[in-house]
């Protein structure tokens, strides 16, 4: 099953948009880590479903936000049961692991006031898609047939995710460049993604103990 050409061009925007490759290293990790990739990936579809709920319930007076995070949260909360009944027929436990760095250092960068709170908000969601689809497209070749075909069929949602979350943004400065928004986030996602990190996460830099040699 191999990407289709509309797919391999959204791919292509989206490691255009992104400000680095995920490393090698990282992708080592993941084939030797891959109960807890999939563990994390599952927190990491609640996540995704909980903070397009959150934006429901913040922007009541945005009804094309709230079709979109809607549509979206159905998605991810989809992709979750997904993801469960792999872990479940491989035998893998869903357990507690800690979070990851990553979003919580993104939402770093976010301001405060609105409407730049909701700008921000949004530029970081695109940019938590994007990562994921980068990384569903890298991994997928080196996988078992099962999740590599589920991985790659996650491409085309979480690639219109990431469209959706950049053009609501786009929206929300009521026609001013986000520009330069998007390039303090950029900056701050490369540095997550290539910083060493000491656990394994979907979304984590490449493991300290490799990048240390």
């Amino acid at each position: 099953m191999a990407p289709s050409s509309l797919l391999v061009s959204s791919l292509d925007e989206i490691e255009d948009f992104l400000p680095c490759k995920t490393p090698d290293t990282w992708i080592d990790a993941a084939l030797k880590n891959q109960d807890i990739l999939l563990i994390d990936h599952a927190n990491c579809e609640k996540k995704a479903a909980s903070t397009a709920i959150n934006l429901i319930y913040r922007y009541v007076d945005d009804f094309e936000l709230l079709n979109k995070m809607s549509k979206l949260a159905r998605e991810e909360m989809r992709h979750f049961e997904q993801v469960i009944a792999i872990m479940k027929a491989r035998g893998i436990e869903y357990q507690n692991i800690s979070a990851s760095r990553y979003a919580a250092g993104l939402r770093k960068k976010v301001r405060t006031h609105e409407p730049a709170k909701l700008i921000d908000t949004l530029i970081v969601g695109a940019f938590i898609e994007a990562r994921s689809c980068e990384r569903f497209a890298k991994l997928a070749p080196f996988l078992d047939d099962e999740l590599k075909q589920f991985y790659l069929s996650l491409l085309k949602s979480e690639g219109r995710h990431y469209r959706d979350y950049l053009s609501l943004a786009k929206k929300a400065a009521g026609g001013k460049s986000i520009d330069d928004r998007i390039a303090v986030i950029s900056e701050q996602e490369q540095v997550l993604i290539e910083t060493p990190d000491n656990e394994f996460h979907f979304h984590s830099g490449p493991p300290a103990a490799l990048t240390s040699k």
